[in-house]
């Protein structure tokens, strides 16, 4: 029942920090960002915002940089949008699982190449 609830709110955090991003930051360091996964902790007083980043390494590092700097007016505008006791404190990251993806796909095709 608990773990349900969790993925629920890290679902409404994911559509909510998206809009938040898309509409209502104006931080020139910050790209076209997409959220791929939101993991809230048990007791919901933090959450870590998996994203990828179109552009650059530096680019990467100056949205996740703009993006961790945001991140309290992000909290204090989901506030009045949930209705949670406490907001959790949010920290992004850079999800790299589509490189791994990527690095994965071009090895199994080198291997079949190989045959």
């Amino acid at each position: 029942m608990a773990h349900t609830r969790l993925l629920k709110i890290a679902d409404l955090l994911k559509r909510e920090i998206s809009n938040i991003i898309f509409r209502q930051i104006k931080d020139p360091r910050i790209g076209f960002v997409t959220i791929t996964q939101v993991r809230v902790s048990a007791d919901l007083r933090s959450a870590r915002i998996y994203c990828t980043i179109l552009g650059t390494e530096q680019q990467r590092v100056d949205t996740l940089n703009g993006l961790n700097h945001a991140s309290t007016f992000i909290q204090s505008v989901l506030k009045p949008r949930l209705s949670l006791r406490y907001i959790p404190k949010l920290q992004f990251f850079w999800d790299d699982t589509l490189e791994y993806a990527e690095k994965i796909e071009k090895l199994i095709q080198q291997t079949k190449s190989d045959k």
